[in-house]
């Protein structure tokens, strides 16, 4: 990327939008009203684009009923406003002109799209990752152009792709993951593309669109979307020569396409393995094997792709080392069945993200803190119930900790021994035990797992207060039939 120089911008950014209001008020049912029967002319056709209409895919990009299902999605998706500070309330609030000059203007070929909002994130293994964030108008034109090539492309891909497709997703990979090695596939070679998105060559995306797409007016908007320039959070306008960015809805499916024919490649060769966006596994019998393969797909990366492998995360490993998706695998010499267990890095990040919402100097609730820790306990319970039976008896672990630090608030919120003692034997804990724990010399850590503490917040007091790891993985993985007529015997 250039530089074109530092400008003094006058809008607005996403944390402090614009002024005007409430953009919802009493008309937002009946303009989600509009906007859903004007998309339902769309689901009423076919949702794969035939090829005769591959020369015209501008019209039906641009089709009243695709921008509205475009547009009903981004404000599902809601997101943060772009350069302009318009949100997606704001938006909807103005549907049926936006549609209407967004047709115009892509039918006319004069639609040109807003510049990106670079935003920093920080990564969970440290450094940060660069967000673009497109306008609301233009994330609306990308997803009007999703809609339309996915149907195109998707049949196209790899099986063994799962990132950012319909009906896959980690359960998918960790399943054929799971299945490679079981057939003995037991050494991985993990590969990890440095700056994948940042690194995209545009001419060569679109070349590999161009043949499947005919319409060149769509290359031609794709091409304007994949150009325009970020601007910095200190105001600094950076013209884009390469790379996706990540942050609209376009992006994925563009990484897919990428990808794609990296995918083919490894087919080719009759290698199995798994992708998930820019992180790949490729499964092979030997480390010598490993070693090979490894070479090989890197010169092909960077060579024929213009990728860079990010060496200090990519190398060859036992399924116990691989951090796949937040998981790692277990396998036992002379047992077929593979354990999927949490990696070290999930198990580490799910600890500090505890300790973070469970500060030892909590001010308000222990109520409040127990319901903002549930409502991220039940979302992370969700994703990470591929997990095996074996991982069960760890999150119990978990859950023990959870609770002591909960209890360690409690003691620090009594401030003074003889504050605890008295709170303590309000909740029917004997004078030897609350004694023990209030005035035991020690600091609230250690108070927090002493008799007296325990028995007035035991286990029990915590069902139904809070979500226990363990009891919502069995919730989430019941018995098979089979597996319990074998506990019955």
């Amino acid at each position: 990327m250039r530089r074109k120089g530092h400008h003094q911008l006058s809008f607005v950014f996403a944390d402090s939008p614009r002024g005007g209001g409430d953009v919802g008020g009493s008309g937002e049912p009946e303009r989600r009203s509009w906007l859903l029967h004007t998309a339902k002319h769309k689901t009423m056709t076919s949702s794969f684009t035939r090829a005769a209409d591959s020369n015209r895919l501008l019209e039906a990009v641009a089709s009243k009923a695709n921008l509205a299902q475009a547009l009903l999605s981004v404000v599902r998706n809601k997101g943060a406003p772009g350069i302009d500070g318009q949100t997606v309330e704001e938006a909807e609030a103005q549907a049926p002109h936006l549609l209407t000059e967004l047709r115009r203007v892509l039918l006319a070929e004069r639609f040109y799209p807003g510049d990106i909002r670079r935003v920093w994130i920080p990564k969970p293994g440290g450094g940060q990752r660069g967000l673009g964030i497109p306008n609301v108008r233009t994330r609306v034109v990308q997803q009007a152009v999703l809609q339309i090539l996915e149907p195109i492309f998707e049949p196209t891909f790899h099986p063994s792709s799962h990132g950012f497709r319909h009906n896959r997703g980690a359960h998918t990979a960790i399943a054929e993951a799971t299945e490679y090695l079981e057939e003995g596939f037991r050494t991985v070679v993990d590969l990890d593309l440095a700056q994948f998105f940042d690194r995209v060559h545009h001419q060569r995306l679109l070349d590999r669109m161009s043949q499947r797409v005919a319409d060149r007016r769509i290359l031609n908007l794709i091409r304007r979307m994949l150009r325009s320039a970020v601007v910095m959070p200190d105001g600094t306008r950076i013209e884009v020569v390469e790379g996706t960015p990540q942050g609209g809805p376009l992006s994925p499916f563009l990484s897919n396409i990428v990808l794609d024919e990296f995918d083919q490649e490894m087919a080719r060769r009759g290698l199995r393995f798994v992708r998930y966006a820019d992180d790949a596994n490729v499964f092979v019998r030997s480390e010598r094997a490993g070693i090979r393969v490894m070479a090989s797909l890197r010169r092909f990366l960077e060579e024929r792709l213009r990728l860079q492998v990010n060496v200090e995360k990519s190398d060859i490993r036992k399924p116990e080392q691989v951090h796949f998706l937040g998981f790692c695998f277990r396998c036992t010499d002379g047992v077929s069945s593979i354990e999927v267990a949490l990696s070290r890095k999930t198990k580490r990040r799910l600890l500090t993200t505890i300790r973070e919402m469970t500060p030892p100097n909590w001010g308000r609730s222990i109520m409040t803190c127990m319901a903002d820790l549930g409502r991220y306990l039940n979302g992370w319970s969700a994703y990470y119930r591929l997990c095996t039976a074996e991982v069960a008896s760890e999150l119990g672990v978990v859950d023990a900790h959870v609770r002591r630090r909960l209890r360690a608030i409690i003691v620090r919120q009594k401030k003074r021994p003889r504050f605890l003692f008295r709170y303590l034997l309000s909740r029917g804990v004997s004078r030897k035990a609350a004694a023990g724990t209030a005035y035991c010399g020690k600091g609230n850590w250690a108070k927090s797992n002493r008799p007296g503490i325990v028995r007035a917040y035991p286990p029990s007091w915590f069902h139904g207060r809070l979500i226990s790891l363990k009891a919502r993985w069995h919730e989430l993985n019941p018995p098979r039939v089979n597996d319990q007529f074998v506990l019955a015997l």
